[in-house]
């Protein structure tokens, strides 16, 4: 009896998560049906049977430089979770390990800082962009995507690090380990799952991140979200052309999760089950 209650939940639960995942998805098979559609196509309503046309990646390819929007995101998003990790590594690990009584309000303080609204801001970083001369540079949005993710890294890698038992760094302190010998030898190898999915995580926020890319280039840094942004016009939106954009940006990080899933899961399950 309790088998079969058992094996009912599982089927129950199996359905409402492929439910889930389905509505999740619709939106982007719907974004990529519309790419292979012309624009009268396009226009005419709810249709998932598509002509098959590649005019509009034809277009979309004239009208822009894919590769050098595609090139930029890579730079951005990659130099941006490096930067962090090596910030957040040593952070988290103190944290973890050498905690104070201020060590949970300063986590929390980082994690408020997701909760304030990008547009409050704005004004102040575009001035500091412009007087610094970082406007439209891919150093200064990775340092911007750095600051806008570090707070989640340093909380992902904390949690991970609170799993490892405090005492393996005691003993490699006394077999003579120095403070980042401890770090980079014993800790982070370690911590490689969750250091990993960290890794993946940070690089699809940044690659998907839209407001300050938009606003802090125009032509020489811009990545693909900029690429997608430059399809809406005075004109009007031409959804073909920018469901066939869309899908040129949203496929590299898609085949990445794609590929990597086993790793992002394990590292996010990282340290739940003894």
């Amino acid at each position: 009896m309790a088998r079969a209650v058992s094996t009912r939940r599982t089927v129950f639960f199996t359905i409402v998560a492929w439910i889930i995942a389905l509505v999740i998805f619709f939106p982007i098979f719907y974004t990529i049906i519309t790419s292979f559609k012309s624009e009268t196509e396009a226009i005419q309503g709810f249709n998932l049977i598509p002509s098959g046309t590649v005019e509009s990646y034809q277009a979309v390819q004239a009208q822009s430089n894919y590769f050098k929007f595609f090139l930029n995101s890579v730079i951005i998003s990659v130099g941006s979770t490096l930067i962090a990790l090596l910030i957040s590594v040593p952070a988290a690990w103190s944290m973890a390990f050498s905690p104070t009584n201020k060590t949970k309000d300063i986590l929390m303080w980082m994690l408020s800082t997701k909760m304030m609204p990008a547009a409050a801001v704005m004004v102040p970083i575009y001035l500091l962009f412009r007087d610094f001369g970082l406007l439209d540079s891919r150093f200064g949005l990775t340092m911007m995507l750095t600051m806008i993710n570090l707070p989640i890294v340093v909380w992902m890698l904390y949690t991970y690090f609170r799993e490892i038992p405090g005492e393996i760094l005691e003993a490699s302190r006394m077999d003579g380990a120095s403070l980042w010998g401890e770090i980079w030898y014993v800790l982070t190898p370690m911590a490689v799952p969750g250091i990993a999915s960290t890794m993946l995580l940070n690089i699809i926020l940044a690659w998907n991140e839209a407001f300050w890319t938009i606003r802090l280039t125009t032509t020489n840094a811009a990545p693909l979200t900029a690429f997608i942004a430059s399809f809406s016009s005075p004109q009007g939106l031409f959804w073909a052309k920018l469901s066939a954009a869309s899908t040129l940006a949203i496929a590299p990080i898609l085949i990445m999760g794609w590929f990597s899933q086993k790793q992002l899961v394990r590292g996010l399950t990282f340290g739940a089950v003894k």
